[in-house]
């Protein structure tokens, strides 16, 4: 039995974020992956300049060798209706990244003991230690392996029918030549497209010369659907190759304002996607988890000193202050807009230049709320 102060289960960017700020901080920490990496992962793949900032990465490091697509601009708009586009300056607001290349860095740049191709399949609490796959020990476990991560399905309130999960189908892909000169996407201006019945929204991302098409929604029905004639219709403005070269994988998360399960457990927290803290107006993800893998491990550090009580007061801790930095949960009473009353105003407010760059892009997609500082340790 190998003994660590923390077992990390996933490698995405909440467990490699929560593993070097835990490294950093003094702990031995192991990270098991079921996947080898680099791996792919389904995922429309943009982040904000706060997520670099958060993690302390230098943006022209990164770009060496890698995908980073500067955005400056949002084309938006309703199916079937006329698109607005917005610019937003010189400065990039947010960048295109492949998560394949994006989690890898990140991973590598962790500077923790891993064990990949390796899935958690046992984990016990014994003696005030968790015990995973009868070979290591350790007196906190992290669960940080999404939507399905085993540590939530361990808490008991994990992954099942009676959560509202979205479930979205994507696929990215290098443009041939000829697609990639007849495509009418830039990739300084990403296009995004509501659903008409506000359930969810397509997106075409173009990064150079790859190419991310997707669909997500609330309700999962007739998604095959949807996303058949998004596709389509997107093919017929020019905009999507009419060949694509591979099939859409799926992909399932939680909303954070429907988000219900359990935070915490003894001796175990729960963060990114398996807490189930992607915004609730766009669906991303990654920023919530690398923020809350920065809150989770400042909990951890700042109670590891005590002798009796720390399981508690670190899992209380984080909890308040992640309600805290993102607000009412769905285990919390909210204040919803009427359906009628959206249905009968997006078609107006979509094409509103005003509202598409001040509310969806600003504050649904780049969250740049004034005052709501990048989280670092």
């Amino acid at each position: 039995m190998r003994d660590y102060d923390a077992i990390i289960v996933g490698g995405g960017p909440a467990g490699s974020t929560a593993g070097r700020a835990l490294r950093a901080g003094g702990w031995r920490v192991l990270l098991l992956d079921k996947a080898e990496f680099p791996r792919d992962k389904t995922c429309a793949g943009w982040v904000t300049p706060e997520v670099f900032d958060a993690l302390q990465v230098d943006r022209a490091d990164y770009a060496r060798g890698r995908v980073l697509q500067p955005i400056q601009g949002f084309r938006i708009g309703l199916m079937g209706e006329p698109a607005c586009e917005n610019r937003h300056g010189d400065e990039p607001v947010s960048y295109g990244i492949r998560r394949c290349e994006f989690d890898h860095y990140l991973l590598q740049h962790s500077g923790v003991e891993t064990a990949l191709g390796e899935q958690a399949r046992e984990m016990v609490r014994e003696g005030g230690h968790w015990h995973v796959n009868e070979r290591y020990r350790a007196p906190w476990l992290l669960g940080a392996g999404g939507h399905f991560c085993p540590v939530a399905t361990h808490l008991g309130d994990g992954p099942g029918g009676h959560e509202l999960a979205v479930t979205a189908k994507e696929i990215e892909f290098r443009m041939s030549p000829a697609d990639a000169a007849a495509c009418k996407v830039r990739g300084e201006v990403p296009e995004l497209w509501f659903c008409r019945d506000l359930k969810g929204y397509g997106w075409v991302f173009r990064k150079g010369d790859y190419l991310n098409i997707g669909l997500g929604r609330e309700d999962h029905h007739r998604l095959a659907e949807h996303l058949h004639d998004f596709v389509a219709a997107m093919q017929s403005a020019g905009r999507v190759p009419a060949e694509l070269p591979a099939r859409f994988k799926g992909h399932a998360y939680l909303l954070y304002g429907h988000a219900r399960r359990p935070l915490a457990g003894p001796g175990c927290l729960l963060i990114g996607d398996a807490a189930g803290l992607a915004y609730t107006q766009s669906g991303e993800g990654i920023r919530p988890a690398v923020e809350s893998a920065l809150l989770a491990a400042r909990a951890l550090l700042r109670h590891e000193a005590q002798t009796s009580g720390a399981d508690e007061a670190a899992a209380g801790e984080y909890e308040r202050a992640l309600r805290t930095h993102f607000g009412r949960r769905g285990d919390q009473p909210q204040r919803a807009v009427p359906e009628w009353l959206k249905h009968a105003l997006a078609p107006v407010l979509m094409r509103n230049r005003w509202f598409t760059r001040r509310v969806v892009t600003e504050r649904w997609f780049l969250h740049a709320v004034p005052g709501q500082a990048a989280l670092g340790l």
